[in-house]
């Protein structure tokens, strides 16, 4: 019985008891939360429910919460169900029933956790989107991490997920990135809003050996070849990093498209012809501050030309016309004002303002012999993607990146996350599952095919400990959906792992027989166990794409 099964259960005998006591069972929530006690002497699981709707239904709620323990202790799989202060219910499973957890997860397999709540939900799920203009640093890389997990998970939960990356290939820093390419292959100093670093150099030394006389063009000709060249390579450099980083696209969005098709012109006449635009100082402004922005935003300069705005408004228009229900941008943390002027752009096209999330992230920093590390050798003046890579390997950069909130800054530990024992968090982690293959080929040379498991004979407290946190999967991957936090897949991957490695230590919780005994129903009920354990853990570090190793 899963967590989720007990919540059903729950459920369905409170109905039963309010309708038998004449109450509506229409007070009860659409779902019956359940959750495991923080002291386990008090039960496998813990309710609040009849807390919730005893006074609703006119009864006291400690009164209710008998009624409900009387009816749950018939039920078939609960062995006990007990009351506690003014109406909690404190719940013990039937130990077969506990472990039928076990067999439901080798019976889903890869499909273990996954759920077809957000089916038929098209979502267009934006992050990266780094400006051409340099290599991606660890704000990007943090996206990079973040958002592949959550649209692999919001994908577990029945999603169509379209991940996509919005090339800015228009505007001014695309001027100073030429313009740092030509004083690079002229020999001049960087000019004074420009980019540095050896990436320029390279890049500039490439667009020279591949156009040879490109420096006696004439200026504007120069520096367009080296704008299209440049941004050419420096794309095809960020796509081949986030490629071997694990983090894929389906769409490269091109701004520039948006302004070459008219898209933006055309965008901003419909706005200003459905009156969602006002004048005012000779521009045009979009009421963004209805919607928490901290002031209204410019739409048409007074110069007749458009803000940066008119390209986020038309890109928008674009999403919803190519049949997205819901647009998510994962964005810096310099972007604060994009949620209200984003959600003032969908209400001005008529949508509803809920058809726009957008997600801020907060800062990495790097931190080596206990001070910030700075300044990237290749790209001189921020730490890159591959310069984390480089130092602790991608598993662990995709893992420590995703860990915590992106609602909070954090520091990499780089001694931290090379070292080679429990203290790495995704080394703790990937050892629980090098650890079950481990046994799992220990156990190749045993016959266990031929003896059936019995899973009311796994009564020890950790094996009790390993199955319930096993069950909790499918609820925090839905959570993790939900609040669109993959650090909950992490955290959770981290307690199985905790209740995991107590189990196999224990050398009097055999898996395997030892000497000339022969393999028993509580050898093979272990082993099973095991196999559960190391299919949810391979399940959770793919949601995350990191590798389940085989060794360690």
């Amino acid at each position: 019985m899963t967590p989720a099964d007990l919540a059903d259960l729950l459920r369905a005998t409170a109905a039963k008891v309010l309708v038998e006591r004449g109450s509506d069972p229409a007070v009860l929530p659409d779902e019956v939360k359940v959750e495991r006690p923080r002291n386990p002497e008090h039960g496998d699981y813990a309710t609040n429910v009849a807390m919730q709707v005893g006074k609703k239904a006119g009864m006291n709620p400690r009164d209710f919460a008998t009624l409900l323990a009387e009816a749950l202790s018939q039920a078939e799989g609960i062995d006990a169900a007990e009351v506690a202060g003014p109406g909690f219910l404190n719940i013990r499973l039937a130990k077969a029933a506990q472990g039928a957890i076990v067999e439901k997860i080798l019976e889903a397999g890869e499909n273990f956790g996954t759920a077809p709540t957000l089916a038929g939900q098209k979502i267009n799920l934006e992050f990266v989107s780094a400006n051409p203009t340099g290599p991606i640093h660890l704000g990007g890389t943090r996206w990079a991490s973040v958002g592949d997990a959550l649209g692999r998970i919001l994908a577990s939960q029945g999603a169509d997920v379209t991940r996509e990356y919005y090339f800015n290939d228009h505007g001014a820093q695309i001027d100073r990135f030429a313009n740092s390419l030509v004083a690079a292959a002229l020999g001049q100093p960087t000019p004074e809003d420009g980019y540095a670093g050896d990436y320029i150099n390279e890049i500039a030394d490439t667009v020279v050996k591949a156009n040879p006389g490109v420096l006696e063009l004439p200026e504007t000709e120069r520096h367009e070849l080296f704008r299209r060249e440049g941004v050419e390579l420096m794309f095809a450099h960020i796509k081949k990093t986030l490629h071997e980083f694990g983090t894929d696209f389906d769409v490269y969005f091109n701004e520039s498209s948006l302004f070459a098709s008219g898209a933006v012109e055309k965008a901003i006449e419909t706005l200003k012809a459905s009156g969602k635009l006002y004048e005012k100082d000779g521009a045009w402004w979009i009421a963004s501050t209805e919607y928490g922005d901290d002031k209204d935003r410019v739409v048409i300069k007074s110069d007749g030309k458009s803000a940066y705005i008119g390209g986020d408004i038309a890109y928008f228009q674009n999403k919803r016309s190519r049949g997205f229900d819901l647009c998510i941008y994962m964005l810096g943390a310099d972007h604060h004002g994009y949620i209200g002027r984003l959600k003032a752009a969908a209400a001005a096209f008529g949508d509803d303002p809920d058809t726009v999330e957008v997600l801020i992230g907060q800062m990495v920093n790097l931190v080596k012999d206990g001070a910030a590390v700075r300044m990237s050798k290749r790209a001189g003046t921020v730490v890159t993607l591959d310069d984390l890579v480089e130092q602790i390997g991608v598993d662990a950069a995709r893992y420590s990146l995703v860990r915590s909130s992106v609602n909070s800054s954090i520091d990499i530990d780089l001694d931290l996350w090379t070292r080679q024992d429990s203290e790495n968090p995704v080394y703790y982690v990937q050892y629980a599952h090098a650890r079950t293959n481990q046994i799992l080929g220990n156990a190749a040379a045993f016959d266990y095919a031929s003896v059936a498991p019995d899973f009311a004979l796994l009564t020890d407290d950790r094996e009790g400990a390993l199955i319930r946190t096993l069950g909790e999967y499918p609820r925090v991957v839905a959570t993790a959906a939900e609040m669109r936090e993959p650090h909950r897949v992490v955290r959770y991957l981290e307690e199985l792992a905790g209740a995991y490695h107590p189990f196999q230590s224990d050398k009097t919780l055999r898996v395997i027989p030892q000497g000339d005994d022969v393999v028993t129903p509580l050898n093979s009920a272990r082993l099973e166990l095991v196999k559960a354990t190391r299919q949810v853990l391979a399940n959770g570090l793919g949601l995350l794409g990191v590798s389940a190793p085989e060794r360690m």
